[in-house]
């Protein structure tokens, strides 16, 4: 055991020690999702503008606040570099030494810390002029989706189940059946259709088959600072591989404190409707969890105002069991009796849930409506 556990040790280290990815995204992303992205190297194409209050990238859904030393052309550009939600940072963060807090981004030292996702900026390493994609691809579509936006395409990629991989933040929610598609740096959502076809029937709830390719066909969607492709039935089938690898971009991970873990993505999603009575519920977090913490402190609940709009005399419990796997930060609950049909259930997560280096998860709650059958 102990041979076992210094190995185990090793390996952790070593993927601890390899690059990070650097993750090809947009504005729109980074400004819903400002706790998925902070303190991760990314990739964005905007408009880059110099004034004396420093550089800014903008596209059509906002502008973000950049930090480059050196001169960067102005128009459309790459910008490469690490995403800062100040909010989860604190005044004396290490990685804040040397910058002037009111002059650079805003914030009165002697004022009230910002909150997330209110003062946010990219730490550029590279500002280059970026070059207009000549076909579609998963890639193309996440660093420029406003220009696929309503159009026909089709893109190649690997399953990604129902983003078992955490490599978006959060699904669509127009289907049942969402699921991730990637390349080697980027991934977005298909939604619309089941990942079946002729000869395969990948499922949504496994990593089984991951590494399939599937070529898909459908109409580039955007909202909520996520991009999807909306696909009929027909629109899905089983893809190759490219010739080519398309090249990774990594980048050294700095050390860093860790923000407080918190619920990345879920299934069914939030407000999601006509959900199957024999659902069960998957919760991804965004850093390793506690195992021991979960015990009492995950609650699913009936609404009581329903209850008093039947005229019943009480509610109905919604008894489960749960099982947390640490390799993908996934905790599941299954339902130990059948729902109660066009019900709503709320499920509860609260702070007492501690990461392994003890910080509190930050509370969390998931509501969803029950369909009849």
């Amino acid at each position: 055991m102990r041979k076992l556990a210094l190995i185990l040790t090793l390996l952790a280290a070593t993927v601890s020690a390899q690059p990070a990815t650097r993750r090809p995204t947009n504005i729109a992303a980074l400004m819903a999702y400002p706790s998925f992205f902070h303190n991760r190297p990314i990739l964005i194409v905007g408009t880059v503008s110099t004034t004396d209050q420093g550089i800014r990238v903008a596209d059509d859904n906002g502008s973000i606040k950049v930090m480059f030393k050196g001169s960067a052309p102005d128009g459309l550009d790459e910008v490469r570099g690490e995403f800062w939600d100040l909010g989860r940072m604190k005044p004396d963060d290490p990685q804040l030494a040397g910058y002037d807090l009111q002059r650079t981004f805003g914030i009165d030292p002697g004022g009230s810390w910002p909150r997330p996702g209110e003062v946010t900026a990219i730490i550029a390493t590279n500002i280059s002029q970026a070059v207009l994609p000549a076909a579609p691809s998963i890639r193309a579509i996440v660093l420029y989706p406003s220009r696929f936006v309503d159009q026909k395409v089709t893109i190649t990629g690997q399953f990604g189940a129902r983003n078992l991989f955490g490599d978006l933040p959060d699904a669509p929610g127009k289907s049942r059946y969402d699921f991730v598609l990637r390349s080697a740096d980027s991934a977005i959502w298909i939604s619309g259709a089941q990942p079946k076809g002729k000869g395969f029937n990948f499922s949504l709830d496994s990593r089984l088959d991951s590494g399939r390719w599937l070529e898909i066909t459908g109409t580039v969607k955007t909202a909520r600072g996520l991009s999807w492709l909306d696909v009929k039935e027909d629109g899905i089938q089983l893809g190759k591989a490219p010739t080519e690898a398309p090249a990774v971009e990594t980048e050294a991970v700095r050390i860093a404190p860790a923000p407080r873990p918190e619920v990345v993505f879920s299934a069914p999603t939030q407000d999601e409707t006509d959900v199957s009575m024999s659902t069960s519920v998957r919760i991804q977090f965004s850093r390793d969890i506690d195992q021991a913490t979960l015990k009492g402190h995950v609650k699913a609940l009936y609404m009581e105002s329903q209850t008093i709009e039947r005229g019943e005399p009480t509610t109905p419990s919604a008894e489960f069991t749960m099982q947390y796997t640490g390799a993908t930060r996934v905790l599941e609950l299954k339902f130990t009796k059948p729902l109660e049909r066009f019900r709503t259930i709320h499920i509860d997560l609260t702070d007492e849930i501690l990461g392994t280096d003890k910080q509190p998860l930050k509370p969390w709650t998931l509501s969803f409506d029950l369909g009849g059958g």
